[in-house]
Parts: C-alpha cells; structure tokens; sequence
C-alpha cells in the first residue's frame, strides 16, 4: 500500500490581537503507514467555527490548550480512502476533530460515520446538521425554552447558528428580531429567511432601532456575539426572560474589552443566563437531527453555505468570519467530494 503524503497547519504561537498568517506553519508530514484496525481519511471540507479562536488562546478552556508545534484543532468532513477496520469502507463519508490537515489515521473511535442525505448537500453534515444545526436547536430548545408568543432576539443573526436559531424560533411561532451587519444581511434576514424584523448594528441609531424593533421587551436573547449588544439587549429584557450565552465573537481576538455595565438587570429582572457547548452531555442530537431534517424537507429551513479553497486558508477564513465577511457556513475545501456511481 503506498503511503500518502500528509500536508498540516501547524501552530507557530499563539496569536496577540487579530491572527496572522505568521501564527501558523505549513508542512509536509509523512503518514505512517495503516496499521490493523486503522482507518485512513482524507479530509474534504474543514468546518471554520468562532470557537477556533477561542481555541487560539494561551490558556486550557473546554478543551486543552493547543501548543505551538502542534496541528491546529478543526472539525472535518472526509472521504475513507484506505482501512483495516472492520467498520469502515473505502469511500465511505465521515466526520471528526480531525485536526487542519489532508489526512488523518484513526482508530474509528472518534470517527461518526455520516449517512447519505441526498438531495440534500455534503456541506449540510456541518451547516444544517452538524454541530451548527444541533447548536442552533439545542440552545434556543433546551437551554433558552422558547415558546409561542414569545419576542426571540438573535445576534450575528446573519451567521451559521444565527440565522438557523431565527428560523427554528419562526417555527416554534416567536416573534424573530434579527441584529447583523449591513443592509443587505438585514434584507436577507427578513426577506429571505422570514425574520420579522432585522436591526443593523453597524447603523448610527442602533440602539434606539433596536428598542424600536422590541417594542414588548425580549424573552429570550441567544447571544452569539457579546459585547455592546449584550449590554442594550440586557436593558430590553422582560422580567424572567432567558439568556442563551452561544458566543461572545466581538471579544475573542481581545479578553480585556469591558463586559457590560449593566449586569445588574439579571438580578433585578431575575433573569436566567446561561453558557453552553454543544458539547455538553445533555444535549440530544438525536432529538435535534430528526427536527431539523423534517424542517429541511418541508422546506422551512434554508440554510446555505460559503466555502473557500486550500490549507492555507484557514487563517484568513477566521479573520472572515470574526469580520462578518461571510455569507453563510464557512468552510475550507481541502480536497473534491468523491463522485458518486
């Protein structure tokens, strides 16, 4: 069996500030050869997520603190194209934490094999059903219990998670308030994705638009972004309402930016405010996936993905996506999808 070659992006150091392409290295590693009950993936599309930046930072958080040397953390899709485990075909799709490389050798332990979704996309294993989608379902289902009748506000509504969690609270029959940047992601929320109203953070009047767009208060605020819009979305909340912590992206690339002044209102609205990682164990993707492809297929969901091109890559695509110059999931191809028979 001839053994492939194996290009990786290394961590270099951890970044200070906005991340730069002297932050990482590119090499060409061998690939060991394929040991009995191995399984050898080439990855197609590396998913670019918010969290990689917290990832970047010198410090344990959820996960253990990527060193300088090391292949930088990232979650991929890939294609089986060699294997001496029992439990995986050649040409079979599968997804993991694969790192930010062309190949990975496992075990199959941390391996899910991805079922065939046609006529539904590849990249809807990370945009719609992944851990976007469970993201998206889980937080605004579970952790902020949204209920009819009820004002949701969604921030970096525009984004992956953002504009699902819009959708799906349509679906449990909120009234949507989108907050993103521009004029034209606010055009796509409501005209596109059904958002009752959209408010553009960019804008010299935010704030009072805002209030303006929450004329009855907000019950539940899924939180992607942090920052500024946390502080007046925490001014607009009704008595008892929820506050789903996802994200807080306008602080990543700097820890010390001040949190928001008005912190007081949890305790005076008695609020709920809650972080979570779809990670956690009580979150049923079981549950989400069955909800979500039945809302794909009666085509209540719209979901779209942005992809980009090559390895190196993978830093400006995050930069991409803290800027909010993306239009919808975010991904880096590696390599083509295998054609199918």
């Amino acid at each position: 069996m001839t053994t492939a070659g194996n290009r990786q992006l290394l961590l270099a150091r951890h970044p200070e500030g906005r991340i730069r392409d002297e932050d990482f290295r590119l090499v060409d590693a061998p690939l060991a050869p394929l040991a009995d009950g191995q399984v050898q993936v080439r990855t197609i599309y590396l998913s670019i997520d918010p969290t990689m930046r917290v990832w970047l930072h010198p410090t344990d958080n959820y996960l253990p603190m990527i060193q300088p040397g090391e292949v930088f953390r990232g979650i991929g899709i890939g294609v089986v194209e060699a294997t001496r485990h029992p439990g995986f075909a050649v040409g079979a799709l599968v997804q993991g934490l694969f790192g930010c490389q062309q190949r990975v050798l496992s075990d199959g332990s941390d391996l899910l094999a991805l079922p065939d979704i046609a006529p539904l996309p590849v990249t809807a294993h990370f945009s719609l059903l992944g851990h976007i989608g469970m993201t998206a379902y889980c937080g605004l289902v579970k952790v902020g219990a949204a209920k009819a009748g009820e004002t949701l506000l969604v921030s970096g509504a525009a984004g992956a998670v953002g504009a699902l969690v819009g959708q799906i609270g349509r679906i449990l029959g909120c009234r949507v308030v989108g907050v993103a940047g521009g004029t034209e992601k606010c055009r796509y929320l409501t005209e596109v994705l059904g958002f009752d109203a959209a408010v553009d953070y960019r804008a010299a009047d935010f704030d009072a638009a805002l209030a303006a767009a929450c004329p009855k208060g907000i019950d539940v605020y899924f939180d992607n972004v942090g920052g500024r819009t946390l502080e007046l979305a925490l001014g607009l909340m009704n008595d008892f309402g929820r506050i789903v912590c996802c994200g807080m992206i306008s602080t990543y690339d700097d820890y010390d930016v001040p949190g928001p002044r008005n912190l007081v209102q949890v305790v005076l609205k008695r609020l709920r405010m809650q972080g979570f990682v779809i990670l956690d164990p009580e979150h049923d993707p079981k549950e989400a996936y069955a909800h979500l492809l039945q809302w794909a297929g009666e085509g209540r969901l719209q979901h779209r993905a942005h992809v980009v091109d090559g390895l190196e890559r993978v830093p400006d695509a995050i930069n991409m996506l803290l800027d909010g110059r993306n239009q919808g999931k975010l991904m880096v191809r590696l390599s083509e999808e295998p054609t199918v028979a």
